[in-house]
């Protein structure tokens, strides 16, 4: 802090310090005005409880005392006094980066060891298991929600299940979170809006949800402008991150209004890239993280750690 500052929050000090103990030294000899029953003639709950005028006690006194040594003991030792940075030469910073260490010497073992499997093996490890939660709160909860169900508004899809929109491999899923993934649906809302429904309509039939079977027959060879990116089955594209339309899992949402929405103007998702962020350890157990929240069920099936 400046120099200005410094002797500001110097003054104040001494002007708490001093008041305080100003009162300290004076209250055990002030005298108070008592009445012949020694009490102060204050009362309470209508006049059953009188106020009684008493020595402080000497551990009251001793205590008191001893607290102001020790503030002054600390205002030497540790920064606090203005600009004085202290006889121990503490800081808060050294202390974070001492802690940093320590804690940074207790993961080298653990993530030596994960270094050795593959993100499906790893997905297993209880350790991996809870370093990658951690990580996941911190860093993708935001959007994919804490659980990993994903975000209908935002366009982050569930992590929990098993579709994926470039791929679900552990390799798929590190490329994922370590280069980012930028994804576009194009509007169609030069097709005209009665297209546009028609197509809806025929979106939704590929799951076999309910639609209007008169607008999907009409929308059908509407999908042809579609099929170069979802596929001619509707089965998508993980090389171009374009969903599958025949699973009934929707990304922004699978009501009639939804697709219409989105096929008339269009989509566009972003997923940033971490690599600036988190180590490339820290991206690995991520990963393994992800890869787990959708295989859960069936863990028992793969070789544990």
């Amino acid at each position: 802090m400046s120099a200005g500052w410094s002797l500001w929050v110097m003054f104040l000090i001494v002007l708490n310090m001093g008041i305080t103990f100003f009162l300290f030294l004076w209250g055990p000899r002030v005298k108070i005005p008592t009445l012949p029953d020694q009490t102060t003639g204050h009362v309470w709950a209508h006049g059953t409880i009188r106020e009684a005028v008493r020595k402080l006690p000497l551990w009251w006194l001793l205590l008191s005392g001893a607290m102001f040594v020790i503030g002054a003991i600390y205002l030497v030792l540790y920064p606090g006094f203005g600009n004085h940075q202290g006889a121990l030469g503490w800081t808060a910073h050294g202390e974070l980066a001492k802690a940093e260490a320590a804690n940074n010497a207790r993961l080298d073992e653990l993530v030596l060891r994960f270094r050795e499997y593959p993100i499906e093996q790893l997905a297993d490890d209880p350790a991996a298991q809870q370093m990658g939660a951690r990580l996941f709160v911190d860093n993708c909860a935001a959007c994919h929600g804490r659980g990993g169900y994903g975000n209908v508004k935002l366009g982050a899809p569930s992590l929990i299940d098993d579709d994926w929109l470039y791929g679900g491999s552990g390799k798929d899923i590190l490329a994922s979170i370590h280069d980012g993934r930028s994804g576009l649906m194009p509007p169609w809302a030069s097709l005209g809006e009665d297209n546009v429904k028609n197509l809806a309509s025929y979106v939704l039939s590929l799951s076999g949800s309910p639609h209007d079977a008169a607008r999907a027959a009409a929308g059908k060879p509407l999908f042809a402008t579609c099929a170069a990116c979802h596929g001619e089955q509707g089965k998508g594209n993980p090389a171009l991150g374009a969903p599958n339309l025949t699973d009934r899992i929707w990304l922004h949402g699978g009501r009639y209004e939804d697709i219409v929405r989105t096929i008339g103007g269009g989509r566009q998702g972003h997923m940033p890239a971490w690599n600036t962020r988190l180590s490339e350890d820290q991206i690995r157990v991520l990963a393994a993280y992800v890869y787990h929240l959708s295989h859960q069920g069936d863990a028992a099936t793969r070789t544990t750690l």
